[in-house]
Protein backbone atom coordinates (compact mmCIF):
# COMPACT_ATOMS: atom_id res chain seq x y z
CA UNK A 1 0.00 0.00 0.00
CA UNK A 2 2.54 2.33 0.98
CA UNK A 3 4.35 1.22 -2.47
CA UNK A 4 1.54 2.62 -4.45
CA UNK A 5 0.34 5.85 -2.11
CA UNK A 6 4.05 6.21 -3.31
CA UNK A 7 4.45 5.58 -7.18
CA UNK A 8 1.28 7.86 -7.49
CA UNK A 9 2.58 10.95 -5.49
CA UNK A 10 5.59 10.54 -8.20
CA UNK A 11 3.14 10.13 -10.95
CA UNK A 12 1.54 13.26 -10.08
CA UNK A 13 4.74 15.05 -9.58
CA UNK A 14 6.07 13.90 -12.91
CA UNK A 15 2.56 14.98 -14.46
CA UNK A 16 2.70 19.01 -13.01
CA UNK A 17 6.41 19.11 -13.89
CA UNK A 18 5.83 18.23 -17.26
CA UNK A 19 2.76 20.63 -17.54
CA UNK A 20 4.89 23.51 -16.04
CA UNK A 21 7.16 22.78 -18.64
CA UNK A 22 4.54 23.28 -21.81
CA UNK A 23 3.26 26.07 -20.54
CA UNK A 24 6.34 28.21 -20.20
CA UNK A 25 7.17 30.30 -23.54
CA UNK A 26 11.13 29.34 -24.51
CA UNK A 27 13.12 32.31 -23.52
CA UNK A 28 14.89 33.58 -26.55
CA UNK A 29 18.63 34.54 -26.78
CA UNK A 30 18.69 38.16 -26.24
CA UNK A 31 21.08 40.64 -28.40
CA UNK A 32 24.26 41.14 -26.91
CA UNK A 33 24.72 44.42 -25.41
CA UNK A 34 27.27 46.64 -27.38
CA UNK A 35 28.68 49.71 -25.94
CA UNK A 36 28.74 52.42 -28.57
CA UNK A 37 32.79 52.96 -27.68
CA UNK A 38 33.44 52.23 -31.30
CA UNK A 39 31.37 55.20 -33.22
CA UNK A 40 32.88 57.18 -30.43
CA UNK A 41 36.03 56.98 -31.56
CA UNK A 42 35.40 57.43 -35.10
CA UNK A 43 33.53 60.04 -34.94
CA UNK A 44 35.74 62.10 -33.07
CA UNK A 45 38.23 60.70 -35.29
CA UNK A 46 35.82 62.46 -38.21
CA UNK A 47 35.97 65.77 -36.68
CA UNK A 48 40.06 66.17 -36.33
CA UNK A 49 40.11 65.04 -40.04
CA UNK A 50 37.42 67.22 -40.73
CA UNK A 51 39.61 70.19 -39.33
CA UNK A 52 42.60 69.07 -40.82
CA UNK A 53 41.75 67.89 -44.36
CA UNK A 54 41.67 70.61 -47.34
CA UNK A 55 38.44 71.34 -48.87
CA UNK A 56 36.38 70.48 -45.82
CA UNK A 57 34.13 73.23 -45.98
CA UNK A 58 30.60 72.93 -43.96
CA UNK A 59 28.54 71.31 -46.79
CA UNK A 60 31.44 69.26 -47.39
CA UNK A 61 31.85 68.22 -43.67
CA UNK A 62 28.13 67.56 -43.57
CA UNK A 63 27.82 65.16 -46.35
CA UNK A 64 31.33 63.62 -44.80
CA UNK A 65 29.48 62.87 -41.71
CA UNK A 66 25.72 62.21 -43.02
CA UNK A 67 27.50 59.17 -45.45
CA UNK A 68 29.49 57.96 -42.26
CA UNK A 69 26.59 57.75 -39.94
CA UNK A 70 24.46 55.98 -42.38
CA UNK A 71 27.26 53.62 -42.19
CA UNK A 72 27.70 53.35 -39.23
CA UNK A 73 23.48 52.53 -39.23
CA UNK A 74 23.49 49.80 -42.15
CA UNK A 75 26.53 47.93 -40.87
CA UNK A 76 24.98 46.81 -37.40
CA UNK A 77 21.06 47.31 -38.30
CA UNK A 78 21.21 43.68 -39.27
CA UNK A 79 21.55 42.67 -35.72
CA UNK A 80 19.75 44.45 -34.02
CA UNK A 81 16.72 43.06 -32.78
CA UNK A 82 13.60 45.54 -33.50
CA UNK A 83 15.19 47.51 -36.10
CA UNK A 84 15.11 48.25 -40.01
CA UNK A 85 17.72 48.83 -42.60
CA UNK A 86 16.85 52.56 -44.39
CA UNK A 87 17.05 50.67 -47.52
CA UNK A 88 13.90 52.33 -49.56
CA UNK A 89 13.23 55.24 -47.40
CA UNK A 90 16.33 57.22 -48.28
CA UNK A 91 16.90 58.76 -51.66
CA UNK A 92 19.18 56.42 -54.05
CA UNK A 93 19.59 53.85 -51.21
CA UNK A 94 17.44 50.66 -52.91
CA UNK A 95 16.94 47.37 -51.14
CA UNK A 96 19.37 45.25 -52.01
CA UNK A 97 21.92 47.88 -52.23
CA UNK A 98 23.72 47.00 -48.90
CA UNK A 99 24.46 43.25 -48.74
CA UNK A 100 22.76 41.20 -45.47
CA UNK A 101 24.01 39.13 -43.00
CA UNK A 102 24.62 35.64 -43.55
CA UNK A 103 21.30 34.00 -42.20
CA UNK A 104 21.94 31.39 -39.15
CA UNK A 105 25.64 33.20 -38.70
CA UNK A 106 27.10 34.86 -35.66
CA UNK A 107 28.46 38.29 -36.12
CA UNK A 108 30.40 40.55 -33.60
CA UNK A 109 28.55 43.88 -34.22
CA UNK A 110 31.43 46.27 -32.62
CA UNK A 111 33.93 44.42 -34.98
CA UNK A 112 31.66 44.74 -37.96
CA UNK A 113 30.93 48.30 -37.17
CA UNK A 114 34.88 49.10 -36.57
CA UNK A 115 35.48 47.62 -40.37
CA UNK A 116 33.02 49.44 -41.78
CA UNK A 117 33.65 53.32 -40.29
CA UNK A 118 37.27 52.82 -41.08
CA UNK A 119 36.45 51.40 -44.70
CA UNK A 120 34.00 54.65 -45.43
CA UNK A 121 36.41 56.82 -43.62
CA UNK A 122 38.78 56.00 -46.30
CA UNK A 123 36.70 56.99 -48.75
CA UNK A 124 35.62 59.97 -47.69
CA UNK A 125 38.67 61.30 -46.37
CA UNK A 126 40.85 60.05 -48.84
CA UNK A 127 43.11 63.32 -49.09
CA UNK A 128 43.89 63.17 -45.72
CA UNK A 129 47.27 63.52 -44.51
CA UNK A 130 49.39 60.82 -44.53
CA UNK A 131 49.19 61.11 -40.48
CA UNK A 132 45.39 61.38 -39.88
CA UNK A 133 45.64 58.38 -42.54
CA UNK A 134 47.84 56.37 -40.56
CA UNK A 135 45.73 57.29 -37.14
CA UNK A 136 42.81 55.61 -39.24
CA UNK A 137 44.09 52.77 -39.88
CA UNK A 138 45.83 52.66 -36.09
CA UNK A 139 42.54 53.01 -34.80
CA UNK A 140 40.66 49.94 -37.14
CA UNK A 141 44.06 48.25 -36.04
CA UNK A 142 43.68 48.96 -32.59
CA UNK A 143 40.38 48.03 -32.23
CA UNK A 144 40.27 44.91 -34.26
CA UNK A 145 43.13 43.62 -32.23
CA UNK A 146 41.02 44.30 -28.84
CA UNK A 147 37.61 43.54 -29.47
CA UNK A 148 38.59 39.65 -31.23
CA UNK A 149 39.63 38.69 -27.51
CA UNK A 150 37.73 36.11 -26.19
CA UNK A 151 35.43 36.28 -29.63
CA UNK A 152 36.11 32.77 -32.19
CA UNK A 153 38.47 33.37 -34.78
CA UNK A 154 35.99 32.54 -37.40
CA UNK A 155 33.18 35.25 -36.14
CA UNK A 156 35.81 37.63 -35.62
CA UNK A 157 36.73 37.59 -39.42
CA UNK A 158 33.33 37.21 -40.84
CA UNK A 159 32.38 40.24 -38.74
CA UNK A 160 35.67 42.43 -40.07
CA UNK A 161 34.33 41.17 -43.65
CA UNK A 162 31.05 41.48 -43.76
CA UNK A 163 31.90 45.41 -42.14
CA UNK A 164 33.81 46.37 -45.14
CA UNK A 165 30.97 45.12 -47.58
CA UNK A 166 29.00 47.37 -45.98
CA UNK A 167 31.40 50.25 -46.56
CA UNK A 168 32.23 49.59 -50.03
CA UNK A 169 28.33 49.53 -50.75
CA UNK A 170 28.00 52.34 -49.29
CA UNK A 171 30.93 54.40 -51.07
CA UNK A 172 28.85 53.20 -54.21
CA UNK A 173 25.94 54.86 -52.79
CA UNK A 174 27.76 57.91 -51.71
CA UNK A 175 29.30 58.15 -55.25
CA UNK A 176 25.79 58.03 -56.79
CA UNK A 177 25.06 61.83 -55.47
CA UNK A 178 28.32 63.08 -58.27
CA UNK A 179 29.82 64.48 -55.35
CA UNK A 180 32.82 62.27 -54.74
CA UNK A 181 35.66 64.87 -54.73
CA UNK A 182 33.60 67.44 -53.88
CA UNK A 183 36.19 68.57 -51.21
CA UNK A 184 38.60 69.75 -54.56
CA UNK A 185 35.76 71.75 -55.75
CA UNK A 186 34.87 74.46 -53.20
CA UNK A 187 34.75 77.02 -55.62
CA UNK A 188 33.15 76.99 -59.35
CA UNK A 189 34.85 79.84 -61.91
CA UNK A 190 31.89 79.14 -63.94
CA UNK A 191 29.38 80.85 -61.59
CA UNK A 192 28.17 84.31 -62.36
CA UNK A 193 26.20 85.75 -59.40
CA UNK A 194 22.84 87.90 -59.71
CA UNK A 195 23.08 91.64 -59.98
CA UNK A 196 20.61 94.22 -58.63
CA UNK A 197 19.52 96.25 -55.79
CA UNK A 198 20.27 93.96 -52.59
CA UNK A 199 21.79 91.06 -54.79
CA UNK A 200 24.84 89.41 -52.53
CA UNK A 201 28.34 90.37 -53.83
CA UNK A 202 31.34 88.75 -52.41
CA UNK A 203 33.19 90.55 -49.02
CA UNK A 204 36.08 91.81 -47.23
CA UNK A 205 38.28 90.92 -46.41
CA UNK A 206 38.91 88.19 -48.83
CA UNK A 207 36.24 89.28 -51.39
CA UNK A 208 36.16 85.61 -52.45
CA UNK A 209 34.10 83.68 -55.14
CA UNK A 210 30.63 82.00 -53.63
CA UNK A 211 31.34 78.50 -52.22
CA UNK A 212 29.54 76.02 -53.45
CA UNK A 213 27.12 77.80 -55.31
CA UNK A 214 25.42 74.77 -56.60
CA UNK A 215 25.29 72.66 -53.53
CA UNK A 216 21.24 73.11 -53.25
CA UNK A 217 20.92 70.51 -56.35
CA UNK A 218 22.73 67.68 -54.40
CA UNK A 219 20.91 64.69 -53.41
CA UNK A 220 19.34 65.17 -50.02
CA UNK A 221 18.47 62.13 -47.91
CA UNK A 222 15.38 63.37 -48.42
CA UNK A 223 13.53 65.32 -50.93
CA UNK A 224 10.95 66.88 -48.78
CA UNK A 225 13.79 68.52 -46.61
CA UNK A 226 14.85 70.57 -49.78
CA UNK A 227 11.34 70.79 -51.28
CA UNK A 228 9.13 71.32 -48.44
CA UNK A 229 11.35 73.31 -46.00
CA UNK A 230 12.02 76.43 -48.25
CA UNK A 231 11.25 79.83 -46.20
CA UNK A 232 9.05 82.93 -47.60
CA UNK A 233 11.74 85.06 -47.52
CA UNK A 234 12.91 88.17 -45.94
CA UNK A 235 12.01 91.37 -45.69
CA UNK A 236 12.09 93.41 -49.21
CA UNK A 237 15.10 95.05 -49.92
CA UNK A 238 15.02 98.55 -49.12
CA UNK A 239 17.72 101.14 -48.77
CA UNK A 240 15.07 103.66 -47.08
CA UNK A 241 15.29 104.61 -43.24
CA UNK A 242 12.00 103.38 -42.63
CA UNK A 243 11.99 100.28 -44.19
CA UNK A 244 11.77 96.82 -42.10
CA UNK A 245 15.14 95.63 -44.15
CA UNK A 246 17.10 99.08 -43.07
CA UNK A 247 15.71 98.42 -39.20
CA UNK A 248 17.13 94.67 -39.82
CA UNK A 249 20.53 95.97 -40.44
CA UNK A 250 20.52 99.12 -38.25
CA UNK A 251 19.82 95.95 -35.36
CA UNK A 252 23.35 94.46 -36.57
CA UNK A 253 25.26 97.22 -36.62
CA UNK A 254 23.81 98.37 -33.09
CA UNK A 255 24.23 94.46 -31.73
CA UNK A 256 27.88 94.09 -32.76
CA UNK A 257 29.08 97.48 -32.98
CA UNK A 258 28.64 97.19 -28.75
CA UNK A 259 29.48 93.27 -27.66
CA UNK A 260 28.82 92.51 -24.25
CA UNK A 261 31.63 90.60 -23.17
CA UNK A 262 28.85 87.52 -23.06
CA UNK A 263 27.81 87.85 -26.58
CA UNK A 264 31.08 87.84 -28.13
CA UNK A 265 32.12 84.66 -26.14
CA UNK A 266 28.80 83.61 -27.57
CA UNK A 267 30.03 84.60 -31.02
CA UNK A 268 33.27 82.90 -31.13
CA UNK A 269 32.35 79.67 -29.35
CA UNK A 270 29.59 78.80 -32.14
CA UNK A 271 31.92 80.41 -34.91
CA UNK A 272 33.19 77.08 -35.64
CA UNK A 273 35.56 78.20 -38.26
CA UNK A 274 36.93 75.34 -41.50
CA UNK A 275 40.71 74.63 -40.58
CA UNK A 276 40.07 75.40 -36.75
CA UNK A 277 37.22 72.90 -35.89
CA UNK A 278 35.33 70.21 -37.41
CA UNK A 279 32.85 72.98 -38.84
CA UNK A 280 29.14 73.98 -37.65
CA UNK A 281 28.10 70.30 -38.56
CA UNK A 282 31.12 68.68 -36.49
CA UNK A 283 29.52 70.41 -33.30
CA UNK A 284 26.34 68.89 -33.46
CA UNK A 285 28.25 65.53 -33.94
CA UNK A 286 30.20 66.72 -31.17
CA UNK A 287 27.33 67.52 -29.05
CA UNK A 288 25.51 64.21 -29.76
CA UNK A 289 28.75 62.24 -28.77
CA UNK A 290 29.20 64.14 -25.32
CA UNK A 291 24.74 63.31 -24.61
CA UNK A 292 25.77 59.19 -25.71
CA UNK A 293 28.72 59.57 -23.14
CA UNK A 294 26.32 61.49 -20.73
CA UNK A 295 24.03 58.47 -21.42
CA UNK A 296 26.31 55.49 -21.07
CA UNK A 297 24.27 54.60 -24.65
CA UNK A 298 25.06 50.97 -26.28
CA UNK A 299 25.45 50.62 -29.68
CA UNK A 300 21.96 50.49 -30.73
CA UNK A 301 21.30 53.60 -29.52
CA UNK A 302 24.40 55.27 -30.82
CA UNK A 303 24.12 53.91 -34.21
CA UNK A 304 20.39 55.63 -34.52
CA UNK A 305 21.78 58.63 -32.83
CA UNK A 306 24.16 59.38 -35.65
CA UNK A 307 22.30 58.70 -38.36
CA UNK A 308 19.87 61.27 -37.46
CA UNK A 309 22.18 63.78 -36.62
CA UNK A 310 24.75 62.85 -39.16
CA UNK A 311 21.48 62.83 -41.89
CA UNK A 312 19.57 66.15 -40.55
CA UNK A 313 23.13 68.35 -40.93
CA UNK A 314 23.47 66.26 -44.34
CA UNK A 315 20.27 67.95 -45.68
CA UNK A 316 20.58 70.99 -43.92
CA UNK A 317 23.20 72.40 -45.65
CA UNK A 318 21.64 71.33 -48.74
CA UNK A 319 18.54 72.85 -47.98
CA UNK A 320 20.10 76.02 -46.57
CA UNK A 321 21.80 76.42 -49.79
CA UNK A 322 19.18 75.69 -52.10
CA UNK A 323 17.65 78.91 -50.40
CA UNK A 324 20.75 81.08 -50.13
CA UNK A 325 21.28 80.81 -54.09
CA UNK A 326 18.03 81.42 -54.71
CA UNK A 327 17.34 84.87 -52.74
CA UNK A 328 20.92 85.50 -53.18
CA UNK A 329 21.23 88.46 -50.81
CA UNK A 330 23.46 90.86 -50.05
CA UNK A 331 25.45 90.53 -46.45
CA UNK A 332 25.27 92.90 -43.46
CA UNK A 333 28.77 94.07 -43.76
CA UNK A 334 27.64 95.05 -47.79
CA UNK A 335 24.40 96.94 -46.47
CA UNK A 336 26.09 98.37 -43.75
CA UNK A 337 28.96 99.78 -45.36
CA UNK A 338 26.78 101.22 -47.93
CA UNK A 339 24.14 102.43 -46.38
CA UNK A 340 24.89 103.19 -42.73
CA UNK A 341 28.69 103.04 -41.35
CA UNK A 342 30.92 102.85 -44.39
CA UNK A 343 34.33 102.38 -42.21
CA UNK A 344 32.40 98.82 -40.20
CA UNK A 345 33.58 96.19 -39.50
CA UNK A 346 32.38 92.69 -37.64
CA UNK A 347 34.25 91.05 -35.03
CA UNK A 348 33.84 87.91 -37.18
CA UNK A 349 34.75 87.28 -41.17
CA UNK A 350 31.50 87.38 -43.31
CA UNK A 351 31.61 83.70 -45.04
CA UNK A 352 31.45 83.39 -48.96
CA UNK A 353 28.23 83.23 -49.97
CA UNK A 354 24.90 84.51 -49.68
CA UNK A 355 22.89 86.20 -46.60
CA UNK A 356 19.51 84.13 -46.31
CA UNK A 357 19.15 81.78 -44.57
CA UNK A 358 21.93 81.50 -41.68
CA UNK A 359 23.44 77.74 -42.19
CA UNK A 360 24.40 77.62 -38.09
CA UNK A 361 20.64 77.80 -37.55
CA UNK A 362 19.33 75.57 -40.09
CA UNK A 363 21.50 72.77 -39.24
CA UNK A 364 21.70 73.69 -35.36
CA UNK A 365 17.94 73.75 -35.93
CA UNK A 366 17.89 70.24 -37.93
CA UNK A 367 20.20 69.19 -35.08
CA UNK A 368 18.39 69.51 -32.13
CA UNK A 369 14.69 68.47 -33.10
CA UNK A 370 16.34 65.26 -33.63
CA UNK A 371 18.39 65.05 -30.36
CA UNK A 372 14.98 66.11 -28.59
CA UNK A 373 12.82 63.36 -29.87
CA UNK A 374 15.51 61.05 -29.22
CA UNK A 375 16.10 62.49 -25.70
CA UNK A 376 13.31 64.05 -25.03
CA UNK A 377 12.49 67.87 -23.96
CA UNK A 378 14.15 69.86 -21.53
CA UNK A 379 17.31 67.35 -21.61
CA UNK A 380 19.98 69.37 -19.59
CA UNK A 381 23.76 68.92 -20.98
CA UNK A 382 27.14 70.91 -20.99
CA UNK A 383 28.54 71.01 -23.86
CA UNK A 384 32.64 71.16 -23.61
CA UNK A 385 33.53 71.05 -27.71
CA UNK A 386 35.77 73.80 -27.52
CA UNK A 387 36.99 73.01 -23.96
CA UNK A 388 40.68 72.67 -25.13
CA UNK A 389 40.89 75.74 -27.20
CA UNK A 390 42.92 78.88 -26.31
CA UNK A 391 42.64 80.96 -28.82
CA UNK A 392 39.17 81.82 -27.72
CA UNK A 393 37.15 81.76 -24.32
CA UNK A 394 36.13 77.76 -25.08
CA UNK A 395 34.70 77.23 -21.02
CA UNK A 396 31.76 75.00 -21.35
CA UNK A 397 28.40 76.22 -21.67
CA UNK A 398 25.39 74.64 -19.92
CA UNK A 399 21.95 74.21 -21.76
CA UNK A 400 18.58 73.31 -20.41
CA UNK A 401 17.43 71.83 -23.74
CA UNK A 402 18.75 71.12 -26.98
CA UNK A 403 16.53 74.25 -28.71
CA UNK A 404 17.64 76.52 -26.51
CA UNK A 405 21.68 75.41 -27.82
CA UNK A 406 20.07 75.91 -31.32
CA UNK A 407 19.02 79.36 -30.07
CA UNK A 408 21.76 80.49 -29.10
CA UNK A 409 24.00 79.29 -31.77
CA UNK A 410 22.00 80.41 -34.12
CA UNK A 411 22.23 84.36 -31.82
CA UNK A 412 25.79 83.92 -32.31
CA UNK A 413 25.54 85.12 -35.86
CA UNK A 414 23.61 88.42 -35.10
CA UNK A 415 26.22 88.97 -32.75
CA UNK A 416 29.19 87.99 -35.08
CA UNK A 417 28.18 90.60 -37.61
CA UNK A 418 27.09 87.79 -40.19
CA UNK A 419 23.24 87.60 -40.26
CA UNK A 420 20.23 89.68 -40.06
CA UNK A 421 17.63 88.90 -37.63
CA UNK A 422 14.66 86.90 -40.41
CA UNK A 423 17.90 84.84 -41.79
CA UNK A 424 18.17 83.54 -38.02
CA UNK A 425 14.80 83.20 -37.36
CA UNK A 426 13.74 81.64 -40.24
CA UNK A 427 16.91 78.96 -40.16
CA UNK A 428 16.20 77.60 -36.92
CA UNK A 429 12.46 76.87 -38.29
CA UNK A 430 13.74 75.58 -41.45
CA UNK A 431 16.05 73.15 -39.34
CA UNK A 432 13.22 71.84 -37.38
CA UNK A 433 11.47 70.97 -40.10
CA UNK A 434 14.06 69.07 -41.65
CA UNK A 435 14.71 67.44 -38.29
CA UNK A 436 10.92 66.48 -38.16
CA UNK A 437 11.21 65.10 -41.64
CA UNK A 438 14.87 62.56 -40.59
CA UNK A 439 12.33 61.50 -36.87
CA UNK A 440 9.71 60.65 -39.39
CA UNK A 441 11.81 57.33 -41.11
CA UNK A 442 11.21 53.91 -39.51
CA UNK A 443 14.50 53.00 -38.17
CA UNK A 444 12.24 50.43 -35.79
CA UNK A 445 9.47 47.52 -36.91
Amino acid sequence: MMLLRSSLLLFALLLLVTGCQQDEEPTPTPTPQYAADVPIAYFDLAIKLTKETPGFSPPVAARAYGYTSVTLYQSVVGGLDGYQSLEGQINGLSVGDIPDMEEGKTYNLEIVANSALAGIMKELYRNATADNLQALADLEASNYASLSVGVEAAVAERSKVYGEAVAAAMHEYAKSDGQDECYLNNFSADYVPPVGDGAWVPTPPAFSQALQPYWGDVRPFLTANVTETQPNGHPQFSAETSSNFFAEAAEVYVTASNLTPEQETIAKFWSDDPGKTGTPPGHSISVLTQVLLQEDADLATAAEAYAKVGMSVHDAFISCWKCKFTFSLMRPITYIQQYIAPSWTTLLPTPPFPEYTSGHSVQTGAAAQVLTDIFGDNYSFIDRTHEARTDINGSPRSFGSFFEMADEAAISRLYGGIHYKAAIQDGVVQGRKIGENISGLSFKK
